[in-house]
């Protein structure tokens, strides 16, 4: 008869259980051929299947779960996640995932000083969201319809690589990156500036400087949109957590 410590526990490996055959079942263990595996992501791989490396998905497993118990915590301290996933497989899912806790993400190209010129960067936001309102008034009228052309073609070049960051008013408490390879220069401010990496990250990438690496399939979407949302889903159950402790401590 198991004791209450015995019950827990089980409870642990049959969640832990039904997350590696969920991710199975999307084809996360599927990384990429022999000759392109980072010897970093070696610890994480199960073995080989007709060239093609397998990831050992229980670590993964246990990743996912210390990942997203620190996006849980941030979401309690009410620190932001910048969602970032540029490549096409990526973006319609980091898109979704950022939306449900109404977080900065970036899904065109990373501009590079988006956090360590972040200064810079907020006053771009700031003359985006200046001339959106002075369109919405009605304002732009005074100008000249060649002088309306040219402000309708910033706005649009400034909503596209900076729109989805207006609510962004200070550095993140952390970034989430689809394939560190290709968000190398994410990860490297990242880095610079001490902000933790989450990063959902194939057998190919370098994960010696992830703060919380991921190891799995990043070129399946439907693996990126599971992994995406589970880190958002860990956010928000923080939030609310967050949100109930300063509820408890004003009625005090």
């Amino acid at each position: 008869m198991l004791n209450s410590y015995g019950m827990v526990e089980a409870v642990k490996d049959q969640i832990k259980e039904d997350l590696v055959k969920k991710m199975f079942d999307l084809g996360a263990h599927f990384g990429y051929g022999r000759n392109s595996r980072h010897p970093s992501s070696k610890a994480f791989l199960f073995g080989l299947k007709n060239k093609t490396v397998i990831i050992d998905l229980e670590k993964t497993a246990e990743s996912l779960n210390t990942a997203k118990a620190f996006a849980k915590e941030l979401g309690h301290n009410k620190k932001a996640i910048i969602f970032v996933g540029t490549k096409t497989e990526a973006r319609k899912s980091i898109a979704s995932a950022a939306n449900l806790a109404n977080l900065p993400y970036v899904t065109e190209r990373w501009i590079g000083g988006t956090m360590t010129n972040f200064k810079e960067i907020r006053r771009r936001i700031d003359r985006l969201l200046t001339l959106k309102d002075e369109e919405a008034k009605g304002e732009l009228a005074k100008y000249t319809k060649k002088e309306r052309g040219v402000i309708a073609k910033e706005v649009a070049d400034l909503e596209r690589y900076f729109g989805n960051l207006t609510g962004l008013t200070k550095l993140p408490g952390a970034i989430f990156v689809v394939d560190p390879k290709k968000e190398e220069i994410a990860v490297a401010e990242a880095k610079k500036l001490n902000i933790p990496v989450i990063a959902l990250a194939n057998s190919d990438c370098n994960i010696k400087d992830l703060t919380y690496p991921i190891v799995a399939n990043d070129a399946q979407q439907k693996v990126i949109d599971f992994i995406s949302h589970e880190i958002v889903g860990a956010y928000n159950d923080g939030v609310k957590e967050g949100d109930l402790v300063a509820t408890e401590q004003l009625k005090q």
